[in-house]
């Protein structure tokens, strides 16, 4: 009996050591600190005169107002950020978590579509083709009852270990992987 406990212990310590680092590397990566001009602009609230704090916020503003317009800082709204993720969905774009914060859950995990274009390559997979121009590639073996073709209603989702699976005019969801 004491055997069987330490082979289960073992086992446990196995299963740890495979899954912990994948587990770790997909973890997004801590949010950016926010932009000094930013930084500087938030201090502002803190000065008790009234006439200083906006004497500061007047610089700071204006400091801020330079650094968009010049490109060093970005300003992207909640909208925005939600229609890059949207655009981006299926690549891994880790280094971009700041549009994390305006993401919901559902845009991230799932993305609806239409076909544009649908084809098979040299393998004979499926190549579908979607109105927001993403390129998706079949990855798996299934058949499909009713080929893709232009108009097609597509869902895509976020399937276990990073994959992606794709329904087809509502038919069984075959394996896939974004490549454009």
């Amino acid at each position: 009996m004491g055997s069987a406990k330490s082979l289960s212990a073992l086992s446990f310590v196995a299963i740890a050591m495979v899954w912990a680092p994948r587990a770790l590397a997909a973890e997004s990566p801590p949010a950016p600190d926010r932009a000094a001009v930013l930084k500087d602009l938030t201090a502002c609230r803190s000065i008790a005169d009234p006439t200083m704090r906006l004497d500061c916020y007047d610089r700071a503003a204006a400091s801020l107002d330079k650094a968009e317009a010049s490109g060093d800082v970005v300003v992207v709204d909640r909208a925005q950020a939600q229609a890059a993720r949207r655009q981006a969905f299926g690549f891994n774009l880790s280094a971009l978590s700041i549009l994390n914060r305006a993401a919901t859950k559902e845009e991230v995990d799932n993305l609806t579509a239409t076909a544009t274009e649908a084809y098979r390559n040299g393998d004979g997979k499926w190549i579908v083709v979607l109105d927001n121009g993403a390129h998706w590639r079949q990855i798996d073996d299934a058949d499909l009852s009713n080929p893709p073709h232009q108009g097609s209603k597509i869902r895509i989702r976020r399937a276990s270990l990073g994959s992606y699976v794709m329904n087809i005019d509502g038919q069984p969801y075959i394996r896939v992987h974004r490549d454009e």
